[in-house]
Parts: structure tokens; C-alpha cells; sequence
């Protein structure tokens, strides 16, 4: 609409004339991509005028320079995006340049675990993480991404204004504040069962790969997993107990095409370095000073914290500290039994 306003006056003509254009003049005039041509005829339909061409400053249009080119890949692409948060992520979206980690709402411990390592994680290698901040694995990796000084990217299923579920709302202004919030829905948009769906399509658009850490047999995560099929996005799937009703779908997803995520290492490294600058007060494995380096050996020995306390003569609350320290940082994440195993 915006766009339409400035053409109308570059061209002399009122927007209600441009509003009756053919299609063909629009492809050929402004160059729009057939995908976008469809929603305007679409509109056209439901709106027989143009109405106000006032755009909140929130909203974000097809033409706008922010617009993410990601989007384009859609067979249906959003009619406009309404948005907060940090307005130089839209290019790092517009390139794919986030990871998306997506599962269940009633995850396991194992499932809650790997999804606060896979936040932290990927905040450490300056990789965005994308979720849709549902409960469970959504909610559990933004927390550990915002934690971590990390850069997470919340796709809404319900107006920017609105919080679902309501005991998200600190998370959800955390994530606007460090990162970015984004939905489809207008703010006078009604929330229906669709519309949680429909916003897994925007969620792995946007990103260069999706992880699925746990999710049963019917599950919103296993339509995300089959969106990344069809646009060809690197599914990864951590395996999950094969007795569990929650890792039923998962498990599934391993039999086709999607690779195992068994190793944080391994996954970063496929991945790459991200594209957010590390920060500085996030503490590097290369870079632990030497009582940190001996830990984090006895750590990958498999020791107890009884175990480490007796071999490095050190107090266990001192030992729990610092392993909370590196826990935190996406170094080690706890196991049962008081172990701990590297990241």
C-alpha cells in the first residue's frame, strides 16, 4: 500500500485508479513477483477499495526495504508482517541466517535439556535462534539463547500485542527487547487453531536450518519438518527414548531424510560460524584458564561431582559454581547422577 501511495503520485493519478489496474500493469510497471500478484488480487477481492494508505510504523509491507526476500520462497507469502525489536535482523532473515528450534509442548527432561544446550549453544556461535515461543522446547531454547546473550527471533501465532501463553509475557518482551518478535496476524486479527500453523511456513523461511528436538506422532513440529522438506532446509532431529510418547514423531522424522543430532560440536561445525559477533563476557571452551581446563577434563572423564571434589581437592560448592558458570555459557550441560558432559 505504501508503495502504491508513492506510485500514485509519481505517476499523477489517484490511488483509487491504480487500485483498478490489471495485473499485467502492475508486472509490468513495478516488476512484482507472481506470488505477490495473487495476494493482491486476492484483496482486491475481499476490499473493493483502497481504503487509508496510513501504514503503522510496526507493519511491514512486501515493497519495503526490510522486507525479508526469504519470504519469497512461499507459495504463500504473508500479506504483511507486524514486528519488534531490532530492525538490523531483517537482513540477517531476508539471508536465511538463523537457525530454527522447534518440538513439543510437553517435552521430556532429556528434550527440556537439549533444547536450553541447543539455546545456549547457538548463542555462543553467534548463530539467531528461531522458535515460535510455545511452551515447552520453544520456550525452554529461547530462555537459554536470552540467557546466553544471544540473539533470539519469536514467531508469533496471534497479534504482536498479544501473549500466549499469558505466563510468557516476561519471555516474550525479553525476546522483543534482545532480538525480534514477528507475526502476520494484524492486530485486530482473530486467533484461531489455523493461525499457530499457518506460522510455521514464516518460521523455517527464515532459517538456514531447523532442528525438531522432540515432538509425538501428531504434532505441529512434523508440519514444520515437512515445510523444510519441500523448500529443501537441513532438517536435524535429536533422538529421542524409543519408548517415550513424545519422541514418537521425531524418532520418525529419522528414518527419512533428517539427520541425527548426537553432537553440539559436529552440528555447529556443519553449520558454520554465525553471523552475530560473539560476546565478549561469554566464556570460550579454547579459552578457560587452567583450573577451568582441568574440570572440564574431569567432566569428560565422567566424573561425579563427589569425584571431582576428591581428585581436584576443591570444595563441591566451589566445583557446582563454576560448573553452573559453564553450564550457562553452552560449555557442559548437566546429566543425571551429578555429572556433567562437555558441549
Amino acid at each position: 500500500m505504501r508503495q502504491l501511495a508513492d506510485l500514485s503520485c509519481e505517476m499523477a493519478c489517484g490511488l483509487a485508479d491504480l487500485w483498478a489496474w490489471p495485473l499485467s500493469r502492475f508486472r509490468d510497471v513495478l516488476g512484482w513477483p507472481e506470488s505477490l500478484l495473487g495476494s493482491l488480487s486476492k484483496y482486491r477481492e475481499e476490499c473493493p477499495s483502497p481504503g487509508s494508505v496510513t501504514v503503522p510504523g510496526h507493519a511491514l509491507l512486501p515493497m519495503d526495504s526490510l522486507w525479508p526476500e526469504s519470504l519469497l520462497d512461499l507459495d504463500r507469502p504473508p500479506l504483511s508482517l507486524q514486528w519488534c525489536g531490532r530492525r538490523d535482523l531483517w537482513s540477517l532473515l531476508s539471508s536465511r541466517q538463523a537457525v530454527a528450534v522447534i518440538g513439543t509442548r510437553r517435552p521430556s527432561t532429556h528434550g527440556l535439556r537439549m533444547a536450553e544446550a541447543l539455546g545456549r549453544a547457538l548463542a555462543f556461535a553467534g548463530w539467531p535462534v528461531v522458535s515460535g515461543l510455545a511452551e515447552g522446547i520453544d520456550a525452554a531454547v529461547h530462555r537459554a539463547c536470552v540467557q546466553s546473550q544471544g540473539v533470539p527471533v519469536g514467531v508469533l501465532g496471534t497479534p504482536l500485542h498479544r501473549v500466549y501463553p499469558s505466563d510468557h509475557r516476561g519471555l516474550q518482551q525479553s525476546v522483543a527487547e534482545t532480538g525480534l518478535l514477528f507475526t502476520e496476524l494484524r492486530d485486530d486479527a482473530r486467533v484461531q487453531k489455523s493461525t499457530f500453523a499457518l506460522r510455521n511456513r514464516l518460521l523455517v523461511a527464515v532459517a538456514r536450518a531447523v532442528v525438531i528436538v522432540e515432538c509425538p506422532k501428531a504434532s505441529g513440529a512434523l508440519h514444520s519438518a515437512a515445510i523444510a522438506e519441500s523448500m529443501a532446509r537441513p532438517l536435524w532431529v535429536v533422538p529421542g527414548d524409543a519408548l517415550r510418547h513424545s519422541t514418537k514423531g521425531s524418532n520418525a522424522l529419522l528414518q527419512g531424510n533428517a539427520s541425527a543430532l548426537v553432537d553440539l560440536g559436529a552440528f555447529l561445525d556443519a553449520l558454520g560460524p554465525g553471523p552475530v559477533p560473539c560476546k565478549d563476557s561469554m566464556v570460550s571452551p579454547t579459552s578457560l584458564d587452567p583450573s577451568r581446563e582441568r574440570l572440564l577434563q574431569q567432566v569428560n572423564d565422567g566424573a561425579t561431582l563427589e569425584q571431582m571434589a576428591r581428585c581436584l581437592q576443591e570444595d563441591p560448592q566451589h566445583i557446582a559454581q563454576t560448573l553452573m558458570q559453564l553450564e550457562l555459557a553452552g560449555v557442559v550441560m548437566p546429566m543425571p547422577g551429578l555429572r556433567w558432559r562437555s558441549v
